[in-house]
């Protein structure tokens, strides 16, 4: 007896559907750049050039969703952390890209170095259910033009399980290219292990921007997969109702598809999405909120219609800081796309509306998420756990602490035993100084970015990334 849940019903996802059809072919998507657009009108596409907006028939979608992989699998470094999609499970990646970090030492809040990204990635690797690394903050120590291969790189050497960043611009991208050639071992290995992947982000609403759709589409050469994750937000950048929120979002999603297969037919493709809401009263975007966690999951089931590994934002919140409504919105936020069974949640670490890194809160994030799969995972009803012989043999009145059903229970996976969370007597609580769900979470970053470096880069890899960085510092000026 699994916990499941169906936000929109067969009508409803068709309903969806039909909308973001008409929004394509009727509204039309506007294409900033040099490639999309040409390819577009190559392959028949009405274009109105001066607009730069071109109108997507139907049948162009379908094409699309033909063509996309409907399984593949996401490579790690190492192996152990590689992941077929769609999964059999839910598991979680990184929230990417915040402005600001809370210095784990000082407790100040400050805008993000490269130190952090590869802070954040030791204590990621320890973290269980997390498949997929996303540079957390940006590294505002390393050159503007070169940023996301400084990003990139450093979380590369941080982790072995599979990387996902982004690229801004074409002059970026043979640095790129060799950098992850370099790590893979060659182009041919590159194209097929698919450690590395890319995050592309349509910009709301209905718009794609030219300078990173043109080299993602460079990059489709490497055979690097593409998250593509629209980010409406009700209320300013999308409509103000959720049903055409998710209509707006899918349509992006399906826009980008129908370019990424024309220029490289049966690339990886991940449907994805990171809705957000306005706060009517004061206008700030916010992002843990029940709105958000029901669009994600609609989204979810939408991408499952077209066959396509299916993922969603999640573990979000608009908490000022670590704490008790950290925890409630990051579990609001993700139990809806969990239910309906998203392939990743991508959210771990951040709190401020995705802008602020904690390095604890990965881990606390972590803990949320084995909280709530033990939730999905339900009642197990085998016949093993039909216990009618020990109730018998217990009888009214009688206590089943020494039967062999309750010592079996204390070693099985059917009751979750918490890494950070204190159970045993109030007075020991004391005696122990209190330990909380973040302090001891912060007890174990401690112990990680102190412990030797899992799975390190050889030397000469790590050197050869060097160079690149020094090359594209002084070319990309």
């Amino acid at each position: 007896m699994n916990l499941t849940a169906q936000l929109l019903n067969d009508d409803e996802i068709r309903r969806v559907h039909q909308q973001s059809l008409r929004i394509l072919a009727e509204v039309g998507v506007r294409f900033h750049g040099d490639k999309a657009l040409p390819l577009l009108k190559a392959n028949g596409v009405k274009v109105d050039q001066d607009r730069r907006i071109a109108y997507l028939p139907a049948e162009m979608v379908a094409h699309a969703l033909h063509t996309a992989p409907k399984s593949f699998t996401l490579g790690a470094r190492n192996a152990a952390y590689n992941f077929p999609l769609p999964a059999s499970a839910s598991r979680y990646a990184m929230d990417g890209t915040g402005s600001f970090m809370m210095d784990f030492n000082t407790g100040e809040r400050r805008y993000g170095i490269a130190q952090d990204i590869a802070d954040a990635m030791r204590v990621f690797q320890a973290a269980d259910l997390g498949v997929l690394a996303w540079p957390p903050v940006c590294a505002s120590d390393a050159p503007a033009p070169s940023r996301p291969l400084h990003e990139f790189f450093t979380m590369i050497q941080y982790t072995s399980k599979h990387a996902q960043h982004e690229l801004h611009n074409v002059r970026q991208v043979p640095y790129l290219v060799k950098g992850l050639e370099a790590v893979a071992g060659s182009a041919d290995a590159l194209r097929e292990k698919h450690w590395f992947s890319l995050i592309y982000c349509p910009v709301a609403p209905l718009t794609h921007d030219g300078a990173m759709l043109d080299a993602y589409l460079e990059l489709g050469e490497a055979g690097l997969p593409v998250m593509i994750m629209p980010m409406p937000v009700n209320g300013t950048t999308g409509p103000a109702s959720l049903f055409s929120n998710i209509a707006l979002a899918n349509a992006e999603t399906l826009s980008a598809m129908v370019v990424f297969q024309l220029a490289h037919p049966g690339r990886p493709l991940i449907y994805s999405s990171a809705t957000g809401n306005i706060d009517f009263r004061s206008g700030a975007y916010l992002a843990g909120t029940p709105e958000m966690g029901l669009q994600s999951a609609a989204l979810v089931q939408m991408g499952r219609f077209y066959g396509l590994p299916a993922t969603s934002a999640g573990m979000v919140s608009d908490a000022k800081e670590i704490g008790p409504e950290a925890v409630i919105e990051k579990m609001l936020t993700t139990l809806p796309s969990l239910l309906v069974g998203s392939d990743i949640i991508v959210g771990y670490g951040e709190v401020e509306s995705d802008q602020t890194l904690y390095l604890e809160q990965i881990l606390v994030d972590n803990e949320i998420a084995h909280w709530l799969e033990r939730l999905v995972q339900g009642v197990d009803t085998c016949p093993e756990r039909d216990l009618f012989a020990e109730i018998a043999n217990v009888g009214p009145g009688g206590h089943f602490l020494k039967t062999k059903s309750t010592h079996a229970a204390a070693r099985s996976r059917e009751f979750y035993k918490p890494n950070y969370l204190y159970r045993a007597s109030y007075e020991s609580w004391l005696e122990l100084g209190k330990p909380s769900l973040y302090s001891q979470a912060r007890r174990k970053v401690a112990e990680l970015l102190a412990a030797p470096l899992v799975d390190p880069l050889p030397d000469e890899v790590i050197g050869e990334l060097q160079d690149i960085l020094r090359r594209a510092d002084g070319e990309l000026q």
